[in-house]
């Protein structure tokens, strides 16, 4: 029998994203941020190779890495929202909502952990620092990140808007 199921219906197996006390689970949250990190992480890595395979200025890559963290970690929510039949519109909405704040503080600190690192950002695609900042950047981002999306998701907020969709 189908029938449709509302923003706060679950199924069986699923686990519910906040627990007493409007708090969520430290592995909701990091399920949340590991989400959203890969998307951060294909934009941020494919704007830093860009700009420095360009030979862009170092504000010019961090400005491409950003746009394209932003794109890919929207996209990949909104793959899974439209795949639940949510019209383009509202999907894109709903991947705002979610996604906004989490990579936003992921862009803050993989990019200020990549230009204070000495010569992270002048490094070339075959040099080791630039590869193991990067790497670091985005490891960092994920640890401040989760605590953000824990908060968040606890409140209604984040992650927890897409539940809904799953």
């Amino acid at each position: 029998m189908d029938h449709a199921h509302g923003p706060h219906d679950h199924h069986p197996g699923h686990t519910d994203h906040t627990a007493r006390g409007g708090h969520a689970s430290w592995r909701t949250a990091a399920q949340a941020t590991l989400h959203c990190l890969t998307g951060c992480a294909i934009g941020e890595v494919l704007g830093m190779v860009i700009g420095t395979a360009a030979g862009l200025h170092n504000g010019a890559t961090v400005a491409l890495s950003i746009a394209l963290a932003f794109v890919f970690g929207y996209a990949l929510t909104m793959r899974g929202v439209l795949r639940a039949g949510v019209p383009l519109r509202r999907a894109l909405k709903v991947a705002l909502a979610a996604d906004t704040l989490s990579i936003a503080v992921m862009e803050v600190i993989d990019n200020t952990v990549m230009v204070t690192i000495p010569g992270a950002m002048d490094a070339g695609l075959a040099d080791v620092l630039f590869w193991g900042a990067l790497a670091g950047s985005l490891a960092l981002a994920f640890v401040i990140t989760t605590p953000v999306n824990r908060w968040m998701i606890g409140r209604g907020k984040g992650h927890a808007v897409v539940h809904a969709y799953h």
